[in-house]
């Protein structure tokens, strides 16, 4: 038997990334919510501003939160990983606490946000989303 050379090892397989598989369907919700997010609230913000400030205020800071997972998802790597798993915890909890706030203050909010009744307006995919990134990016540790 001939001896490999070291040109002729074959590498070790490596794990995908955080944007394959499910991270490609990540990739696009966020990027869709980025868009409608965005939209929203500039909308929101540049015509209506005085009847519902804190709401608008809010969707914009969704839109923010959801164009940095997006940029992290697509760039990849450790580094965006833990920047992606660190913002979707906080994108949680900003659903979390926005969503009991509307429930129980009703009147703060004169109009909805993304986040308004855990995002009941939007079939509860703001409160699912950073729940399964959370869990795929934790799966993707170490690649």
């Amino acid at each position: 038997m001939a001896e490999q050379t070291p040109s002729q090892t074959v590498p070790a397989p490596r794990r995908a990334g955080i944007n394959t598989g499910p991270g490609k369907l990540l990739v696009t919700l966020y990027g869709i919510f980025t868009v409608g997010a965005a939209s929203r609230s500039i909308v929101q913000l540049s015509t209506r501003y005085h009847e519902a400030p804190l709401a608008y205020i809010l969707s914009a800071v969704a839109a923010v939160v959801y164009a940095f997972i997006t940029l992290s998802l697509v760039r990849g790597g450790e580094g965006a990983r833990k920047a992606a798993l660190t913002c979707c915890a906080l994108e949680l909890a900003g659903v979390l606490t926005v969503g009991t706030w509307t429930l129980v203050e009703p009147s703060a909010f004169p109009d909805a946000t993304v986040w308004s009744d855990y995002g009941m307006g939007y079939l509860f995919i703001p409160v699912a989303l950073p729940l399964t990134g959370l869990w795929w990016l934790r799966r993707r540790q170490g690649d």
